[in-house]
């Protein structure tokens, strides 16, 4: 069975809300804070946007509150109605495939699914009601 968990955009303020929601639920975040300027191809983003989050996960009981920061020079825009996701995180390759490929469909794509640069299996797409998914198969979770 998949497992989901919510996922939230926010503008340049998702670490700040994740030290809040840390300090009302309590906890660590797991894997510390990933941000933008340390992926592959962001060299040249502004120092704000060097610094901006590009993953923060804070375990809540048996789920996960996971959350990023939007980087507007690559065009991305905070509106209402993108800042959550739903994050599926399947079992196997195959279910991974299969998710994204239903769910997808008439919807668009942002990242197909591929292997990414932090290990796991990932795709994002808005469905065609306008919902956001995240599925990412993780080998090593597994």
């Amino acid at each position: 069975m998949a497992k989901l968990n919510p996922y939230l955009n926010f503008d340049g303020t998702a670490e700040a809300a994740f030290n809040f929601y840390k300090s009302v639920f309590g906890g660590e975040f797991r894997g510390g804070v990933m941000r933008m300027g340390d992926a592959p191809g962001c060299e040249n983003l502004s120092a704000d946007e060097k610094s901006r989050v590009m993953h923060i996960a804070l375990p809540i009981g048996t789920d996960m509150l996971m959350a990023s920061d939007i980087v507007p020079s690559m065009g991305h825009k905070l509106t209402v109605g993108n800042n959550n996701y739903v994050s599926i995180f399947p079992e196997s390759r195959e279910e991974a495939d299969r998710l994204f490929n239903g769910l997808s469909a008439g919807g668009t794509i942002e990242m197909p699914m591929q292997d990414q640069f932090w290990g796991d299996y990932f795709g994002s797409f808005t469905d065609k009601y306008g919902v956001g998914w995240m599925i990412n198969y993780s080998a090593q979770s597994h």
